[in-house]
């Protein structure tokens, strides 16, 4: 069984390639259950999540243990660790083990970025990202790989956290600048891509212009949030999954119990955007909004590419 080690899969896990291993395996056949979520109190009162997630195809299965501890932020460690098994479906032999972290964070930049290859104007111009996680640090690059934006700016609560993600950026070649002002930034920005913790909305209905697109991504529990009620309904709404996003996250699943929109309000999921069951975007002035809620198949799409890439003779 190979171990990989992060350094690997930062190389080989170019955005491009990724993204298209993403458009790829979901036209493919699969099996994902619903992935499970377990919460747990720890010694200090925080609730953590426990999630794990399994999918598999004729060749290859993949199972992600997933922790999410929010109360890491305040002791400068990530709030995310995830951990990645890869199979051979027919014999259950090991493969390959990963850190998944750096696997999961990628992925689901790339992820948005392709759902907004079919719900992002082409002619988008101000990329505003909100949050500055491991996933917010990706956002940008994947969403570089599917649009030529003139401006990049970066929100955040933390001023120097914020300061050191631009200065990062800057030496990677992106021109991106810290806003202060959200609402302001949200006002004039074509996409917004939000990777927070907020419990809350933190990005409200009334900022968004026609024709924006919002890519929602951080809110993974179903009484947590990060736009309003009002930006929900005068959108339109695309998911990674009905099955996740509608129940597990409180993006949809708490305006759903509110009756400010229904199930059937959801036009399509990623599946459907690829395969060309529905074509996304309509019209230069609709208001798009993708919600992530994340998907095993996903992982299995980034994990492969790594595995290949590094064995010549896969299962």
């Amino acid at each position: 069984m190979l171990i990989i080690p992060d350094a690997e899969i930062i190389q080989l896990l170019d955005y491009k390639k990724l993204i298209e291993a993403l458009r790829e395996i979901f036209q493919t056949d699969y099996t994902m259950p619903v992935r499970h979520h377990h919460f747990y109190k720890t010694a200090e009162g925080d609730e953590n999540t426990l999630i794990l997630m399994p999918v598999w195809n004729s060749q290859f299965m993949g199972m992600k243990q997933v922790t999410v501890a929010q109360a890491n932020a305040s002791k400068n460690m990530p709030s995310i660790f995830a951990q990645y098994i890869l199979s051979d479906a027919t014999t259950g032999q090991p493969l390959a083990m990963m850190n998944a972290t750096e696997l999961t964070a990628r992925r689901t930049a790339c992820t948005s970025a392709l759902a907004a290859s079919f719900l992002c104007k082409e002619d988008a111009e101000n990329l505003l990202i909100v949050g500055g996680g491991k996933v917010a640090q990706h956002l940008i690059q994947a969403h570089l790989a599917v649009r030529n934006f003139k401006k990049v700016s970066v929100w955040m609560r933390n001023p120097s956290k914020l300061e050191a993600f631009i200065a990062s950026l800057k030496e990677q070649g992106i021109p991106a600048e810290a806003v202060t002002n959200l609402e302001e930034s949200a006002r004039q920005a074509d996409l917004i891509s939000c990777a927070t913790l907020s419990k809350t909305p933190i990005i409200k209905g009334e900022w968004i212009k026609p024709g924006t697109y919002m890519d929602m991504i951080g809110s993974h529990k179903p009484d947590t949030r990060e736009t309003d009620d009002d930006a929900i309904r005068k959108s339109s709404i695309f998911v990674d999954s009905r099955a996740g996003a509608l129940h597990e996250t409180g993006e949809l699943a708490l305006p759903i119990a509110a009756g400010i929109i229904s199930e059937k309000d959801v036009k399509a999921d990623i599946v459907e955007l690829v395969k060309g069951i529905h074509p996304g975007r309509t019209s230069a002035q609709e208001i798009t909004l993708f919600k992530s809620a994340g998907l095993a198949i996903e992982d299995l799409a980034a994990a492969l590419l790594v595995y290949k890439s590094l064995n010549t003779n896969p299962v």
